[in-house]
């Protein structure tokens, strides 16, 4: 209250200020075109010191001098008016009342106009105090986007959808490409694509975190990759698994994959249908390094002893043994086929062992050879298939296979 009643005491001074200066200009300019009556006082038409109170709220309206009369003496036609020598228009606007303007709305709104604003050092009630909120402020720097979420719609949305910004962070440059990009403008538009390329609305997030990179790549270069691989004969429903299970298939050029089908069907040998199959079931080959393939090849080949013809078996029907570890594939394989004397031709017709942990087939095998009933050779008796011996459960594996109780497998794996 006390900062409007020092307001209102300005304007009403600066009033009274803009009055008393414009009233003797006024005065002074009717002096100077009109004659002053005898007898009559020129201080008379100033106003008391009491006038000047009703002055604060309304205008001075007029003064007039026409009220004044000549003496008598003046009345003949000798006397000479000093207005009588002024042209007509002139007399006729000396006749009139002269109206002052109204100074209270001019003066009240520049007054207005100054009120400053109101200070940090003001003291406010509890009631306004409780009712300020302070916006946390925006990190300049920060190793986690956790801080940013709040202040970005972009990370908010992105959350929403499912993608674990823990994960992206993680990946090189990936947190400062998600800070520069706008989701309607940039995202939104990446987003339907991938839906009508066929990932699932669930799916969105999981892929995303996996590979953020494709919201920065042109939308136009994302589709002309789709249309290739159409045009290879890929149907809708293997490109969405493609991508799917190889995130970053899209990344590349159409150039570089059409180099990496052709390097599957070169090197290996095989039909265009047959490598269409081939990545379409390890679509990360064509996303891959191509040096541990090529290694893996060789060691089939060379350490391992399988033929031209074997190693394109082995790998259409497990593609995974072309990007397992080398020291893990010599070490199965040497188990398989000189401790256990399993030929080539038969791992050839079974490459699926190599998928298996070697502790599996190790632990199996010699539970067999205690029960006597270690036999691979499928023209003897009591054949076991390889894909029996790693693939059944345990209970059935004891069961079906070593014709035993998963008590006595547990019992004899205590004493290995």
């Amino acid at each position: 209250m006390a900062l409007w009643a020092r307001q209102l005491s300005r304007r009403c001074c600066l009033l009274q200020a803009a009055r008393a200066a414009e009233l003797p200009r006024r005065l002074r300019g009717r002096s100077s075109t009109a004659q002053p009556c005898p007898g009559f006082a020129p201080l008379a038409l100033l106003p008391s010191r009491n006038d000047f109170l009703p002055w604060r709220w309304q205008a001075y309206r007029h003064v007039s001098v026409g009220s004044c009369s000549p003496p008598d003496s003046t009345k003949d036609a000798s006397f000479s008016s000093p207005e009588s020598n002024l042209p007509s228009p002139v007399k006729q606007e000396q006749a009139k009342p002269e109206t002052l303007p109204d100074l209270n709305a001019k003066i009240l709104y520049e007054d207005w106009d100054d009120i400053p604003p109101s200070s940090a050092l003001e003291e406010i009630s509890e009631e306004e105090a409780v009712q300020i909120i302070g916006e946390p402020l925006l990190p300049l720097q920060s190793s986690t986007l956790q801080d940013y979420v709040d202040h970005s719609e972009t990370l908010a949305k992105l959350v929403h959808l499912g993608v674990d910004l823990s994960q992206v962070e993680k990946r090189q440059k990936a947190g400062q490409l998600l800070l520069t990009l706008d989701f309607e403008k940039d995202i939104r538009k990446i987003l339907l694509f991938l839906k009508d390329v066929g990932i699932e609305d669930n799916q969105l997030g999981s892929f995303l975190t996996k590979n953020p990179y494709i919201l920065a790549e042109d939308l136009e270069a994302l589709e002309t990759r789709v249309a290739y691989l159409k045009s290879k004969k890929f149907g809708k429903a293997e490109i969405a698994q493609m991508v799917s299970r190889a995130p970053y298939l899209l990344l590349f050029s159409v150039e570089r994959l059409d180099n990496r089908l052709g390097f599957f069907k070169n090197e290996l040998g095989l039909s265009v249908k047959k490598t269409k199959d081939l990545v379409i079931r390890l679509p990360r080959l064509l996303t891959g390094k191509l040096e541990p393939v090529k290694e893996n090849l060789q060691v089939c080949q060379i350490e391992l002893g399988f033929q031209r013809t074997e190693i394109q078996q082995i790998v259409f029907k497990t593609p995974k043994i072309l990007t397992a570890s080398k020291k893990r594939l010599k070490q199965t394989f040497d188990y398989l086929h000189n401790i256990m004397g399993i030929p080539h031709h038969m791992l050839t017709r079974f490459p699926q062992v190599f998928n298996s942990r070697l502790l599996r087939i190790k632990e199996r095998h010699m539970f067999l050879t205690f029960l006597g009933r270690a036999q691979y050779d499928p023209a003897q008796p009591s054949y076991i298939s390889l894909d029996q011996l790693v693939s059944l459960p345990d209970e059935v594996f004891c069961t079906e296979i070593a014709k035993a109780s998963i008590q006595d497998f547990e019992k004899f794996l205590k004493t290995l």
